[in-house]
């Protein structure tokens, strides 16, 4: 698709007509922010629409012929129509921010594209579980009793600063479950999808689960660079080729828009060469690493038994295959094959070096 819209030269096509739209409301066509705000709307509605069929079949046919979906048609447009104002809503500042940088960024421009991205990041971070999420699920205070209590004896064991502990109405939508924090310093929270405590079945693998998240935590997996690195170098590479109006002009823009130029230069490299697949194949070996490393500090803290089990247990309720070639596992999936990781847990916990039996006790 992103190698049909460059060819047949949509993304012109569509700049030149947002640039009439803007004309025809009465304003300013030669106000790049104006200009580029149509455009990146007209783009964002296209692709709505054009995803709609994939998105109505994927979630009323896939996912409900398996048991997934518990979405109504009215929630998933409602869901559809909120994140479009949310859209709407949030471009504006940053679209008119990297503007302003871009014109005036200077030799520096990447490192000030870089900070400003990085700086939203941990703003949506922040704000986007306080603000916008509860826009979409519900959010109630996990109720006093045993989990309460073995999730923030676990927490105090390992000096994270919990503050507040929510469970999310995730089964008003599907049948998946999650588990995630959010915060920063001394203002943790964290949030259990109710699917993941019915699944579970019981407190000790609901808390086995949480002690493989935070160890994510313990261990600064949160504070991974690789994937910053990898953000200034692209902003580096579009800082050097910006004012190259050759590149505009071999994508049919007769002009230099800053928006155009990010553009350009993201299905230059998604598309055009494997930079972008050596990355992600690259990001994989290392969040692959890094699920093994909290896995074993799961283990550490006396988990390994219950993590195990609620593995196979998750892997069921999604009928997940255990298995996939490792080419595809090193290209496609950042988390580890079930067996790989149920053997490991299983070897911790029983001490053995035997595989083959480890395998006879899996396929059991």
């Amino acid at each position: 698709m992103d190698s049909a819209i460059l060819f047949f030269r949509v993304l012109p096509w569509f700049w030149k007509k947002s640039g009439d739209l803007v004309v025809l409301a009465g304003l300013n066509a030669e106000n790049e922010i104006l200009h580029t705000l149509t455009f990146l709307g007209g783009m964002m509605i296209w692709s709505k629409i054009k995803k709609l069929p994939f998105s109505l079949y994927s979630t009323f046919v896939i996912e409900a012929r398996h048991g997934f979906n518990k979405r109504t048609i009215w929630l998933f447009f409602r869901d559809l129509f909120k994140g479009i104002c949310i859209s709407f809503i949030l471009a504006p500042p940053i679209v008119s921010a990297i503007s302003v940088i871009v014109q005036k960024g200077g030799d520096y421009l990447a490192i000030y594209l870089w900070a400003f991205m990085l700086v939203y990041s941990f703003v949506m971070m922040t704000t986007y579980p306080v603000l916008i999420a509860p826009l979409f699920n519900k959010f109630t205070p996990l109720p006093e009793g045993q989990l309460r209590e073995k999730i923030e004896k676990l927490c105090s064991s390992l000096d994270f600063p919990l503050k507040k502990l929510f469970v999310i109405d995730g089964s008003t939508r599907s049948t998946h479950s999650n588990a995630y924090m959010y915060g920063f310093f001394n203002n943790k929270r964290i949030v259990i999808y109710d699917t993941l405590i019915q699944q579970c079945k019981n407190d000790e693998k609901v808390v086995a689960v949480l002690a493989h998240e935070l160890g994510h935590w313990k261990l600064n997996h949160t504070l991974c660079i690789s994937g910053q690195i990898h953000t200034l170098l692209k902003f580096g590479g579009y800082a050097l080729l910006r004012n190259s109006s050759s590149l505009f002009q071999s994508f049919g823009f007769d002009t230099q828009s800053v928006i155009i130029g990010l553009i350009i230069f993201q299905h230059t490299i998604t598309v055009i060469t494997p930079i972008q697949h050596l990355v992600r194949f690259a990001s994989n070996l290392v969040s692959r690493a890094f699920e093994f490393q909290t896995d074993d500090f799961a283990k550490k803290l006396g988990y390994a038994s219950s993590l195990r089990a609620s593995l196979v247990r998750l892997q069921e309720e999604f009928f997940v295959s255990y298995e996939h070639r490792s080419m595809v596992l090193g290209i496609s999936r950042s988390i580890p094959r079930l067996f790989k990781g149920w053997l490991q847990l299983v070897m911790w916990t029983r001490k053995q070096t035997d595989r083959k039996s480890a395998y006879m006790l899996y396929e059991s």
